[in-house]
């Protein structure tokens, strides 16, 4: 087989391709610096901030309890519909990929990258009991 020298090195690339990341390790990789490993906003760089980062585990609690997704999402993603002025920085391009149907709980299925859902989740389970 002339080509058959190409085949093992493509079968090794597939399986050596990374696992998309949980929304855990996107929350480690991208968050937890400001906003600590907890969500509670005392993150190791969050010191040399001029605004404390928000504490994550208290969203529901200021939302009469309902996790805020959607919004929580779009400040991830860096829309928040206002001109600049926080430092968080739009992680929107490093969480683009496949998407999955999302339902804000407006009834309406959208089309949302699935790393930005999977770190709103984690968001979401890091809230105060």
């Amino acid at each position: 087989m002339r080509f058959g020298w190409m085949v093992l090195p493509l079968a090794l690339a597939a399986c050596t391709q990374d696992e998309m990341p949980t929304g855990a390790e996107d929350f480690a990789s991208y968050c937890a610096a400001c906003h600590g490993t907890s969500g509670k906003g005392d993150g190791p760089a969050a010191a040399g901030l001029a605004k404390r980062p928000a504490d994550l585990t208290q969203l529901s609690a200021r939302n009469g309890g309902a996790f805020p997704g959607t919004a929580v999402m779009a400040k991830i993603w860096g829309y928040t519909g206002k001109d600049g002025g926080s430092p968080m920085p739009q992680f929107g391009p490093l969480l683009q990929g496949e998407l999955v149907p999302f339902d804000g709980g407006d009834g309406i299925a959208t089309p949302t990258p699935v790393r930005l859902v999977g770190l709103a989740e984690h968001v979401r389970l890091l809230q105060a009991k």
